[in-house]
Order: structure tokens, then sequence, then C-alpha cells
């Protein structure tokens, strides 16, 4: 869980940024905590007022107003009642428990967090001093709280509260090499310390989405021979572009033996996260993608980069999944046998039957004369096409090649078609 704690100046201003999402519906208002009514028989200016009246009882105090976010991991689902009880208990132990608050459930994020406003000015008309609140008392409260409810703990929630690696420009890196070497030195320093990952490959995987990789070279080169890295930048189409920078030269030493001191440590450390990421997939595999592209574009929404491996004639041998919110990288292997590139593709293969069937079947139902009874799925270098026939010509269509791949040569059709009005006029 993190906490983020801010003073506004404003009663009225905190109150306002969370009641005009409230008119948006992107948020709710769980509770009014010591208020003579429930929130929701309470308008805006009655809610304003249970803290003015305080707020009066002291005219010298300049800032009299607590504003606080309670973030949470994406992965968890907290009920409304558990996430009253949270914000009870945090409020309690950082001093404002007896004063009057109102909890605002916010679902204008990829995370789900809560909003909290309240007042400094006690009923005595003294002010709670927020001098290093957020260091102090919030801060234990905090990890109280995680260990209570066996929340995520901050320390793994950073990209909440920090912003994310920003991808190398590849048009700036052609002017020259200390440009280069800034913006790879970021990615690379970002990615090395963060990620958790067993290989090189894996690396790449986290590293192409900021358009930079890891290089070895060439077998037969220098570099390979003596365990050299370089690390390069990519641009929109993948190719190396700009001025290689050597891994001794970036702050973080990325060289390939200090890289493979991480891979031993990640590989036990993986392990806990993996049922986090086949979640993810599952998920999107569940909305019965029919390419790869589409998969892909599901999983991108739930915060997972996928790397596709091919070889040199463009045939996919493996898949790659970078869990940016875990900041773990996994090959679909690791995950189990129906996670590998040709379990995926076998079930992207079977969605798309089984929507060609769908189709099929609803365009029969309007027709007059045939009904449709079966569906071949027909694989032709690493092509799958789906040809729907109907009982009666069912052996035509599976005799006829260009109706199935459209690639016949010219000529061989050209003598057939010739053959048969000469068999004919005979």
């Amino acid at each position: 869980m993190v906490a983020k704690i801010t003073i506004p100046k404003s009663i009225e201003a905190a109150l306002n940024y969370n009641e005009k999402k409230v008119q948006k519906g992107i948020a709710v208002c769980l509770h009014a905590a010591n208020y003579l009514k429930e929130a929701k028989e309470m308008n805006f200016y009655q809610k304003l007022a249970g803290f003015e009246r305080l707020n009066s009882l002291n005219e010298r105090a300049t800032t009299k107003t607590l504003h606080v976010s309670l973030n949470f991991d994406p992965s968890e689902k907290l009920a409304e009642n558990k996430l009253l009880q949270i914000a009870s208990d945090y409020m309690e132990k950082i001093g404002f428990g007896n004063q009057p608050y109102l909890v605002y459930k916010h679902e204008d994020a990829g995370h789900p967090h809560i909003h909290i406003v309240s007042t400094t000015i006690k009923a005595d008309g003294n002010r709670i001093n927020t001098h290093n609140i957020g260091r102090n008392q919030s801060e234990k409260a905090r990890k109280e709280i995680e260990q209570q409810y066996g929340l995520v703990r901050a320390e793994r929630q950073q990209q909440l509260i920090s912003p994310g690696i920003k991808p190398v420009d590849a048009e700036k890196v052609m002017y020259g090499k200390s440009q280069t070497k800034r913006g790879i030195s970021n990615v690379v320093g970002a990615v090395f310390s963060s990620y958790k990952f067993c290989s090189l490959p894996e690396l790449n995987a986290a590293l192409r989405q900021f358009n930079v990789v890891a290089d070895r070279g060439k077998e037969e080169g220098r570099i390979y021979k003596k365990r050299g890295l370089v690390y390069r930048v990519l641009d929109e189409a993948g190719n190396k572009v700009g001025v290689p920078i050597k891994a001794s030269a970036i702050g973080c030493k990325p060289t390939l033996d200090n890289l493979e001191k991480k891979f031993a440590v990640n590989e036990t450390a993986k392990e806990k996260l993996i049922p986090f990421v086949k979640v993810k997939v599952d998920e999107c595999l569940a909305k019965s993608p029919t390419t790869m592209n589409e998969l892909m574009d599901y999983l991108k929404q739930k915060n997972i980069y996928t790397a596709l491996r091919q070889n040199a004639e463009g045939r996919l041998y493996g898949i790659t999944f970078v869990d940016n919110q875990n900041k773990c990288v996994f090959n679909g292997s690791d995950l189990g046998k129906g996670y590998s590139a040709a379990a995926i593709q076998s079930k992207l293969s079977n969605s798309s039957a089984e929507n060609v069937m769908k189709q099929d079947k609803n365009e029969g139902s309007h027709s007059s004369g045939s009904v449709v009874k079966e569906i071949g799925v027909i694989k032709d270098k690493e092509k799958t096409v789906a040809v729907s026939a109907s009982k009666d010509n069912l052996l035509d269509v599976l005799l006829n090649a260009k109706e199935q791949f459209g690639n016949t040569p010219y000529s061989l059709l050209k003598k057939k078609r010739k053959k048969k009005r000469k068999n004919s006029n005979s």
C-alpha cells in the first residue's frame, strides 16, 4: 500500500476535487465518518459545512485540511467494506480517528485507490500537528496495515508513484554519441536494477520495449569471443542504429559477467510471481483473440509487453511476457505447457475456427439450401486457412487448391481448365 498525504490550503478545493469525480461517474463517496448523516444523505454543501464548523474554531491556523490517498496494487481486489476498514484503521493510527472525514473510492486509474478528506481542527479548537506526518505517523501506520491485511508492500508499488522508463528516441540518438549514451544508460540502468530476468534474451525482451538491445555481436566476432557486450538503440523497425555503447561504460556495469550473477539470483525470485502473470494471460485468452496481434493488444492493456521470437524464415518459435507491473520477465514455457508459443498459436487457431463456424452457422440459417455441417482447418507453410463447406460440396472444396490457398501457379490452373473443356466436348 502506498500512502500519499497533501495539506491543501482550502477544504473546499479538496472536497471539490473528489465530488467532481463523483459527478463524472468515476468515483463514489463510500462513507462519512463522525458525521450526523450518512454520506449518501448529504449534498456537497452539507459535507462542506461539517468541516467548516470546526475550521471556524481556529482562525490562527493557515492550513486546516488533510487529503490522503491510499493506493493498492492492481492485483488486489478489495471489497468496499475492506477499504473502509483500512481507511478507519489508518486514520486512527495517524491521530485522526475522532475527526470528521469522507472516504471516496476512485475508479479512474489502473490500480484500486481511495481518497480521504478531513480537517486538522479538533472540537476544542486546537490544531492537529501534521509536521512530518507522512514520514512518521503515516509510514508506521502503512507498514502495520500492510502486515495486518496482507497487502502488497509499498516497495513493490513504486511504479504507482514514480514515472516509468522513457523509451530512447531513435531519431535523436543519430546526432551523436553523448545523446546515445545518455538515453541507453537511463533505460539499461532502470531495467538492470528493477526487472527480474534469467537470460540475455529475457533481458532483451524487457529492453526492446524501450528501443534498446544488448548485443554480443556475431559468434565469430572479436566482441563475442572475448565475452564482451554492447548496448544499442533500435529504430521503429527493430534495426540497430546509432553508436554502440560498451557495457563497462554504463554506470551500473551491466557486463555479461554481472548479468550472469543476476540470472542465478532472479531465478528463485521469479517463481512466486508466476501465478500473477498466468491470471492475466488467461483473462486475455478468455476473450478469444484470433490473432497474435489481438492477443498482444489485450495483454498491453494489462501492462504486459509481449516479445515474439522468430527464425530467419519468419517462423514463430518462442514468446516472452514482460510483466511491467511486477517488473518480471517470463518465457511462455516458464508459465506452463499451455503458454508456449506453439500452444498459444493453437488456441488462436481454435478461436479463429470457432468464429468461422459461428459466422457460417448464422449465414446458413438465412439461406434456403444448405446447412453448414463441417469446418476444415488446413495448414500450409505456417499459415492457417479455415474452409467452410456444406455436406454436399465438402469434397469439391477440399480438392479445389485455388480456393484453399490461392497460390497455385497460373499455368497449371490454365491447363486444368483446357483439359476439362476438351473432355466435355468428347
